[in-house]
């Protein structure tokens, strides 16, 4: 388990809830090969300005979408071969 020391020091039920939603965001990020900075900053400017109960809208931002930005995602070894 990830954050099980760090819950240890979450000041209330609901710190350690949110800790743990944002562990478990970052870490299916990095198995969906995300830049992890890019993708929550995709996240952060794209969630205020959508209806959150439209299930197709977030489908959308999920880590596995086809439709996030390029930037989200990390460089892969195609992407530094095409450049020499």
């Amino acid at each position: 388990m990830i954050g099980r020391k760090n819950w240890l020091f979450s000041n209330t039920p609901k710190g350690a809830q949110a800790s743990a939603i944002l562990y478990s965001i970052v870490e299916t990020a990095k198995e969906n090969k995300l830049n992890i900075l890019e993708y929550l900053q995709h996240l952060y400017e794209t969630l205020p300005n959508i209806n959150r109960n439209d299930k197709e809208e977030l489908a959308k931002l999920y880590p596995w979408s086809k439709n996030l930005p390029l930037h989200c995602y990390l460089p892969t070894k195609e992407d530094n071969t095409s450049k020499e």
